[in-house]
């Protein structure tokens, strides 16, 4: 099918962008790398009145250090995010996330404001952002805010942005000494958005022992779950086969996903261990605490 008749604009610059999203509201929507948004054109899921583009904005393609946090332009592609040095060195697990996004041609044109804005509750972006609960700026022509991941999502598909505002920059928290992550995805096809996917991130004190373990768990609920406040009785343990296999399973339980004749609930949450062992064995490896990870080749 081909989109519903629509009027076009093209942003020069982010107060023009605000000014367009202020006047049409509800009746607009945002064109940023339009892996998402195009297909829903074309299939009239979505039949917006006006699409404001603003491929023009190349300063929301940015990617800087301030103090600990990592702030990247809500208009950075996919593949600089996951190619980008400086990235990879202060916030590793977006990088690696953002290199299993799609394919190589999604990469170049898909946006990481994109994606948290489509609020996929399989996707990568999503789901990183909640992990580490990074702060979301976003700004109307009436003023700008700073939201917590954890509080942007809201169910599948759905956020806390109201009409008249545009994400601009997510700034995610660097990683710190001794610390270490894990990034794990299983699908049925390379390219596919996950049936589950876990990421983790712990830091391991003087001693060896875990001081600080966040994990979340994507495709199995409407929104990526963070389990942080569930796990937290696991800091100060010794993290030995045992223990990785004790938070796994208790990961996996603590979530509840539908039951899919395609997917069952069962299988689903069986996945959600395995994967879970998987990264939490890579995150103390790369922390220092554990054997070389290496990963299966699958």
């Amino acid at each position: 099918m081909k989109p519903a008749a629509f009027d076009y604009h093209r942003a020069q610059t982010i107060p023009d962008a605000l000014k367009l999203i202020a006047r049409f509201g509800g009746e607009a929507k945002v064109l940023a790398g339009g892996q998402s948004l195009g297909p829903m054109l074309n299939l009239r899921v979505a039949r917006p009145a006006h699409v404001i583009d603003l491929n023009d904005l190349v300063e929301l393609d940015s990617v800087r250090r301030a103090g600990d946090r990592l702030v990247v332009g809500a208009l950075t592609r996919h593949h600089r995010v996951a190619t980008d040095p400086e990235i990879a060195a202060a916030c590793p697990i977006l990088s690696a996330a953002a290199a299993t996004i799609g394919h190589y041609a999604i990469r170049q044109r898909g946006t990481l404001g994109g994606s948290l804005c489509h609020a996929d509750p399989a996707a990568q972006m999503p789901l990183v952002a909640t992990l580490l609960d990074a702060e979301i700026r976003v700004e109307s022509a009436a003023g700008r805010r700073s939201l917590r991941a954890r509080d942007f999502f809201k169910a599948s598909l759905v956020t806390t942005l109201a009409p008249d505002e545009m994400v601009t920059t997510v700034a995610f928290p660097v990683a710190g000494p001794r610390s270490g992550w894990g990034f794990e995805l299983f699908s049925r096809r390379h390219g596919d958005f996950a049936l589950v996917s876990v990421a983790t991130t712990l830091a391991l004190a003087p001693d060896g022992t875990v001081a600080e373990l966040r994990l979340a768990l994507g495709g199995i609920a409407p929104t990526s779950l963070a389990l942080d406040a569930t796990l937290a009785g696991h800091l100060g343990a010794r993290p030995d086969a045992a223990w990785r296999a004790l938070v796994a399973a208790e990961a996996a339980a603590a979530v509840a996903p539908d039951d899919d004749p395609l997917v069952p609930a069962l299988y689903r949450k069986e996945l959600a261990a395995s994967l879970a062992t998987r990264a939490l064995s890579a995150a103390l490896a790369r922390a220092g605490g554990g054997l070389p990870y290496e990963p299966d080749d699958e």
